[in-house]
């Protein structure tokens, strides 16, 4: 039954195997013995898709039910005997996932040491259902509408640099010399993304900058590593800079300026949302962000499609 889901959430014998961690033959073994136990076919084959029967969705329907309540009954058992226990997929941008998830991690895993945590950093986002995904990090938006998504990080950009190089800058960024400063580049463009700035309390006096520095670079961790290097200045999340500031290695410039904002969501399918699991990772997750950075929970969520601009 399990497998059957599987292969139709995935929409494929293959990926139904890597999922589960089974050989291809087994799934394929799977379904046909279920099929004839069933005495009914349950998924239409051809060379370009698999899709279910009319009997194989009415089964479907009914195998999610059974699937949910044996996971929430095995998960209630663990959950009182203290011993949560299985494996645990999440994925996440590479970037958060170095400057808030890996580091917590051991935190995590002497929490719950019967819980196999396997992470994988990408900045290309695949399905969840596809993948087996319990828990996915996504930034501003999710790529289905059905995904259940909470808020857990709002970062907000800073302007730092070294404390050398911030000594002679001026108290304004209408006043910021651009040669100096270094940007990120976006997808597939040669040039850095623009500086937004806000001012006043009614944010209607707002500047764009766009930097002309020497470097530039399409990852934050470069980005920060030339600002420590003494290369200029940059624009990048507080998430990956806050604690670089604490230390006094990097100083924030023109406090009194607005910049957008960021929001870092964790997504997880409807099927998922009742495992014991998923939900104490969630609260780990909340756990190891600092309140002021937790959002609103009740925030709309965006849906973007995968692969689209």
């Amino acid at each position: 039954m399990s497998v059957f889901v599987r292969v139709v959430e995935a929409g494929s014998f293959s990926r139904a195997a890597e999922a589960l961690d089974l050989a291809n033959a087994s799934v394929t073994t799977c379904i046909r013995n279920l099929e004839r136990s069933l005495g009914v076919t349950l998924l239409h084959r051809d060379t370009r898709r698999l899709r279910p029967t009319e009997e194989g969705e009415a089964y479907l329907v009914h195998a999610r039910k059974i699937l949910d309540s044996v996971q929430e009954a095995e998960s209630d058992v663990q959950s009182r005997l203290g011993r949560l226990r299985g494996r645990l997929v999440v994925e996440s941008p590479i970037s958060f996932a170095h400057a808030l998830l890996c580091p917590a991690l051991p935190l995590f895993a002497a929490r719950y040491p019967d819980i196999s945590t396997s992470v994988t950093l990408t900045n290309q986002p695949h399905h969840l259902i596809e993948r087996a995904i319990d828990v996915a990090i996504r930034m501003d938006k999710v790529e289905d509408a059905e995904l259940v998504a909470k808020p857990i990080y709002e970062a907000r950009y800073l302007i730092c640099c070294t404390p050398e190089i911030a000594i002679p800058m001026p108290d304004s960024p209408t006043e910021l010399d651009m040669r100096q400063c270094l940007g990120v580049l976006p997808e597939e463009r040669p040039t850095p993304n623009p500086w937004v700035f806000t001012n006043g309390s009614d944010g209607k006096e707002r500047l764009v900058l766009r930097p002309q520095g020497p470097v530039h670079f399409n990852s934050n961790e470069a980005l920060v590593g030339a600002a420590l290097a003494g290369v200029g200045v940059i624009r990048v999340l507080d998430i990956f800079v806050n604690y670089l500031i604490r230390q006094g290695r990097l100083v924030a410039l023109f406090p009194d300026w607005q910049t957008p904002t960021r929001t870092f969501y964790a997504a997880t399918t409807r099927s998922r949302l009742n495992s014991v699991k998923v939900r104490v990772f969630n609260e780990f997750l909340a756990e190891i962000v600092d309140e002021k950075n937790r959002p609103d929970s009740h925030r709309e969520v965006k849906v973007k499609s995968i692969g689209t601009s």
